[in-house]
C-alpha cells in the first residue's frame, strides 16, 4: 500500500521548480508534473490560442497559465479569461479561467483531467473543453450541466462570439497549417 504525501498550497507555491517545463500542478494535496506535450498537442494548443485571440477582443487565450484555485493550483493547457479580469502585474492568475481547455495526452488519466475541470467549474469557470485527439472527441461542460461528448461536425460552444467551430475543425488544428479561418 502506497502513501500519499500532502502539503499545503502555500508550501507548494514556494517550491523553486514548479515553473520548470513541463509545469507542476497541485491537485488534491499532491504535486503532479504535467506530461511533456507531443507535436500534435503543441500545434493544437498554439493554433487554438491564435484562433481565439484573433477572433475575440473580449477574452485572451493563454497557454500554460498557473491558476490559483485553493486548494488547487492547476495549469490548464489553455486558459481563456475576460480581458477585464486580467491583472496588470505578472504572476499566477488568482482565480479560475472563464473557459479552460485541456488536451488529453495518451498517458493522462481522463478521470484526473475531469476532476481538475470540475474543481474549476465549481469555482467560477463557465465553459470547459477536454479534447481527446486519439478518440477525435471533445467533452464539453457548461455551468452545472452534465458534459456533452462531441465529435465530427458537432458545433462547439465558445465564449467571446467566436466564429463557429466543429470538432473536425479543432482536430484539424493538429496539423502545421490548420486552414481554420471561420468554419
Amino acid at each position: 500500500m502506497s502513501s500519499v504525501i500532502t502539503t499545503p498550497l502555500t508550501e507548494f507555491l514556494s517550491q523553486p521548480n514548479i515553473e520548470s517545463s513541463p509545469a507542476w500542478e497541485f491537485l488534491n494535496g499532491c504535486a503532479i508534473q504535467k506530461p511533456m506535450p507531443t507535436l500534435f498537442h503543441s500545434r493544437l494548443q498554439r493554433n487554438l490560442v491564435n484562433y481565439i485571440n484573433r477572433y475575440t477582443d473580449e477574452f485572451e487565450a493563454v497557454q500554460e497559465l498557473r491558476c490559483l484555485v485553493p486548494p488547487y493550483s492547476p495549469v490548464p493547457d489553455i486558459s481563456i479569461i475576460a480581458i477585464a479580469r486580467l491583472p496588470d502585474q505578472d504572476g499566477p492568475f488568482d482565480g479560475t479561467p472563464d473557459w479552460l481547455i485541456e488536451i488529453r495526452s495518451p498517458d493522462q488519466s481522463t478521470l484526473d483531467l475531469q476532476k481538475k475541470i470540475l474543481h474549476c467549474l465549481s469555482n467560477g469557470t463557465q465553459l470547459a473543453w477536454l479534447i481527446d485527439p486519439t478518440r477525435q472527441q471533445i467533452w464539453v461542460w457548461q455551468g452545472d450541466d452534465l458534459p456533452l461528448v462531441c465529435s465530427g461536425l458537432d458545433r462547439l460552444p465558445t465564449l467571446g462570439n467566436l466564429p463557429e467551430l466543429t470538432v473536425n475543425s479543432v482536430m484539424a488544428m493538429t496539423q502545421r497549417q490548420s486552414g481554420i479561418e471561420a468554419v
